[in-house]
């Protein structure tokens, strides 16, 4: 049986993917900072709740330790993220930035080489990063994409270098598959429920790279269309 980690599992595209992976017969523990909102999320839907804030060594550390006494990891999936605040560009302050890359670039740093070790172990390695099409030069370089008419510089450059550290680890862990996976515009309370996708549609790139079972490619940026543009 796969054993999965994902983080920021209580709630929108977290939650969902771990309803999805679930029911696909994984287990899986559902990685939250608030373990009052993490436990009953994971209740909800027979996971497996571990208190996970991917901005602190500590809890990160301790993750792991849970994890593997509880017989290792698979797949990790990294989906904790933050928008930063809502602002006109010349209002974003150098903090509003460390704030930022601190959960979506730095998160995924720390806990990519803190699993590593365990995912290592596994005969079907994979870690999942959830990224943007927000971060897709191609996109926002497009006027035909939606991704091109929003101005949010601190949130989409930490996407950009999400799916950079994609490609990267990707070389680096050959062992490892390490692909990125773009949700698309999804109505979730992340962007107040805006997006035109629903939720189980937001999931379908991170489910299909969840599934693969440590084969095919690494190194690749999806949506639910298939290969995205960089």
């Amino acid at each position: 049986m796969t054993t999965t980690l994902i983080s920021g599992a209580n709630k929108g595209l977290g939650y969902e993917t771990a309803r999805r992976l679930i029911e696909a017969g994984h287990t899986v523990w559902m990685g939250a900072r608030d373990e009052t909102r993490g436990r009953a999320a994971a209740d909800a839907l027979g996971g497996r709740f571990v208190q996970l804030d991917v901005t602190s060594d500590d809890s990160v550390a301790s993750a792991v330790t849970t994890i593997e006494a509880a017989g290792g990891l698979d797949v990790l999936i990294n989906n904790a993220g933050v928008s930063g605040p809502f602002a006109a560009a010349e209002d974003l302050t150098a903090d509003d930035a460390a704030f930022v890359f601190g959960t979506n670039v730095l998160g995924i740093v720390r806990m990519t080489l803190a699993f590593r070790p365990v995912l290592l172990r596994s005969n079907e390695a994979a870690i999942v990063n959830v990224t943007s099409g927000m971060g897709s030069f191609s996109f926002v370089l497009d006027p035909e994409h939606v991704e091109s008419q929003i101005v949010a510089p601190l949130y989409q450059a930490s996407k950009s270098a999400v799916t950079m550290l994609t490609v990267q680890y990707a070389k680096a862990f050959p062992q490892i598959r390490v692909n990125a996976a773009d949700p698309g515009y999804t109505a979730t309370e992340f962007n107040n429920h805006r997006g035109p996708q629903t939720v189980t549609e937001g999931t379908d790139a991170i489910v299909e790279l969840a599934t693969r079972g440590g084969a095919g490619p690494t190194g690749t940026f999806i949506n639910r269309d298939g290969v995205a543009p960089f």
